[in-house]
């Protein structure tokens, strides 16, 4: 069984690779898988390095939601906070599959965000799968990025694993991280992913915005 807690920090930047989305600019998984290795990026706010990838996207998903129900305008939330454990957002406690679960929907929301851009040839994808197999991880956590990464973009199988309008918008989340900021191709896959989960365009600017704000701050 793949470590979905270990590869989502990975994939953020944050637990193993250090230093949260600022890792993006330093050669983390998620910079090798979009190509986007010497891209700027910035480092989150507050104690969000010390979340992990879940509690990461959990916390900006639950901030925005929150703004976005109450109506207010978005924000750089002055430290990024998990939400609480069984609202929604994250599995109640005690719930380690619940847990496993949620970390390898986010991750396969990240890698299938990674490959949106569309402009990695077929020999700068085997030097990325080259690259993964060097990698200090798990054969199981390898074997699971082979077989994402390698398949074909596919947003309904995607959104259809997708459980609730809370997992919609972590799903949302998850993918913003990837993209700083989104390509024309990008963000075609950004809309089309809003629509296929059902996220009103209202909710998906808010976590837009608060992902952006967290960048800057």
């Amino acid at each position: 069984m793949i470590d979905a807690k270990r590869l989502l920090d990975e994939l953020v930047g944050s637990g193993v690779a250090g230093g949260l989305a600022g890792g993006l600019a330093g050669g983390t998984l998620a910079g090798l898988l979009s190509g986007k290795k010497g891209k700027k990026a910035r480092k989150l706010a507050g104690s969000a390095v010390k979340l992990g990838g879940v509690a990461l996207v959990g916390g900006l998903a639950y901030k925005a939601w929150q703004t976005y129900q109450q109506g207010q305008q978005p924000g750089a939330p002055t430290a990024i906070e998990p939400p609480p454990r069984g609202s929604a957002f994250l599995p109640a406690p005690g719930d380690p599959q619940g847990d496993t679960a949620l970390g390898v929907l986010l991750a396969r929301a990240m890698i299938a965000a990674a490959k949106a851009d569309g402009r990695i040839d077929v020999q700068e994808s085997q030097t990325i799968l080259n690259r993964i197999n060097d990698l200090a991880l798990p054969d199981e956590d390898k074997a699971f990025l082979f077989e994402k990464y390698g398949r074909p973009l596919d947003i309904a199988g995607l959104a259809a694993t997708v459980a609730t309008p809370e997992q919609a918008a972590e799903v949302y989340t998850a993918s913003m991280l990837m993209v700083d900021p989104p390509s024309p191709p990008e963000r075609i896959y950004l809309d089309a992913l809003a629509s296929a989960l059902g996220l009103d365009g209202a909710l998906a600017g808010q976590i837009e915005a608060m992902v952006a704000a967290s960048r800057a701050g």
